[in-house]
């Protein structure tokens, strides 16, 4: 099996390059976030001419969840147990079973600055994934744009960052706390350089200069990650004319692991 996960940044307006990449990367599941449309606005005729079933759930302009899947699309959940809003609950997670998998497709909250209520809404977000993911049983990959690095090496220059967003302790304790659910951070290798980064800001250049973070994170049981063969940023992905900010992350598990 192969799955991938990609914070797409508008499904619409990158369609185009998301078909191509299907066809070319050919994963059986791909969790997509930030896909900006509401649920029935999702191009599905298109995703599912390449024979995909399509989960989505959306606001518009903003957020937005899919899983596409040629693994089998069962028991489809939006939205998760106790989840808080802003003010009220947004499109951010989405779960279904896909070849024997639970994938749960997450976009964590920004949370823009440490001094916003956006900030105090993420780490509480946070806590209620980690709580309802807690009864969790069965294997399971826990993926998706979680807006936060969760180490230095994370990021491609910790001094610019210190005391922003991303990389505060809190943020970073929630992670751990996801982790200590006994979910493995399977850390994909980068086709350029040293760190598997999955975000570039579009300005100055950052991309070309290898200045990103890697926010995009695949968390799985220890089953699910002792059959991965191989992980890696696509970072062609990024690449060329109107990309998204962020590349795919994919995943290979071996034919022989059961899934």
């Amino acid at each position: 099996m192969r799955f991938a996960t990609w914070n797409v940044n508008s499904v619409n307006a990158r369609l185009p390059r998301l078909l191509e990449w299907l066809e070319q990367t050919a994963p059986d599941v791909l969790c997509l976030q930030e896909t900006k449309v509401a649920a029935d606005g999702f191009p599905d005729a298109e995703v599912k001419a390449l024979g995909y079933e399509v989960a989505a759930y959306g606001q518009g302009r903003w957020n937005g969840v899919a899983l596409l899947s040629k693994a089998g699309l069962d028991d489809v959940r939006r939205g998760f147990d106790g989840e808080p809003g802003y003010p009220d609950p947004e499109a951010r997670a989405i779960s279904a079973l896909c070849g024997g998998i639970r994938f749960i497709c997450v976009y964590v909250p920004n949370g823009r600055t440490p001094e916003d209520p956006h900030y105090a809404y993420k780490l509480s977000w946070l806590a209620a994934l980690r709580t309802a993911l807690a009864a969790q049983k069965g294997p399971a990959v826990l993926t998706g744009d979680f807006n936060v690095a969760p180490a230095d090496d994370d990021v491609w220059d910790i001094g610019i960052f210190a005391g922003s967003t991303h990389v505060t302790p809190p943020e970073r304790d929630a992670l751990a706390a996801l982790r200590d659910l006994g979910l493995t951070d399977v850390v994909p290798r980068p086709l350029k350089g040293d760190h598997p980064f999955t975000y570039w800001d579009y300005r100055a250049g950052m991309f070309h200069q290898n200045k990103g973070m890697r926010i995009d994170l695949v968390y799985a049981t220890p089953d699910v990650a002792a059959a991965v063969t191989d992980a890696y940023v696509d970072r062609e992905a990024r690449k060329g004319k109107g990309p998204s900010d962020h590349a795919p992350v994919v995943i290979d598990i071996s034919p022989g692991s059961g899934f």
